[in-house]
């Protein structure tokens, strides 16, 4: 009977005693001014962060606008000035054009269909300096000799940040979507 009733103190020490004491530590470390110092400065580095990648995602975002916005009014020189020599543009699934001259030849091609785009929203990933874009998308447009067209689809765009903190598309996917079907 004596073994039981020390083996129950043991329990009760390990059950009780230990927690108490833990908790009381715990209790003690979060409320010293060394926790609070370090949590504010953990704060502000995590708001600092967040607002950098914030501007950086609106940095991306803008560049998708600008390529969006010239490519609907024509402006092909400025389409391409969007994305980095030699970049991968799938013009249709599954082929990639990276000759720039060539590329600059189909979105003059594609402005014949007086092209409206819209996107049903936007999502930016930052790492460092490469960024990817995803947007869903659709597009209105007419042929020369006035017939409807309408397409949708899903953007995936890769993007590099440059050496003078501008973004341009090193691969633009607007075909995205084609292995869901």
């Amino acid at each position: 009977m004596l073994k039981k009733l020390h083996l129950s103190a043991a329990c009760w020490h390990v059950f009780f005693i230990k927690p108490v004491v833990t908790m009381a530590l715990t209790i003690s470390l979060l409320s010293s001014p060394l926790y609070a110092a370090s949590q504010t400065q953990l704060k502000r580095s995590t708001s600092m962060t967040i607002q950098k990648q914030t501007i950086e995602e609106q940095n991306v975002l803008s560049l998708i606008q600008k390529m969006t916005s010239n490519f609907e009014q024509g402006n092909l020189e400025a389409v391409m000035s969007t994305y980095e020599e030699g970049a991968a543009i799938m013009f249709e699934p599954g082929t990639a054009v990276t000759d720039n001259k060539v590329s600059e030849q189909i979105f003059a091609e594609f402005k014949s269909l007086n092209p409206k785009f819209s996107y049903s929203g936007h999502e930016v990933i930052v790492t460092g300096t490469i960024a990817l874009h995803i947007a869903p998308w659709s597009m209105k447009g007419q042929t020369p000799d006035g017939q409807e067209i309408t397409e949708t689809g899903l953007s995936v765009a890769v993007l590099r940040q440059q050496k003078d903190g501008s973004w341009k598309m090193v691969i633009d996917n607007p075909h995205g979507s084609h292995l869901l079907k």
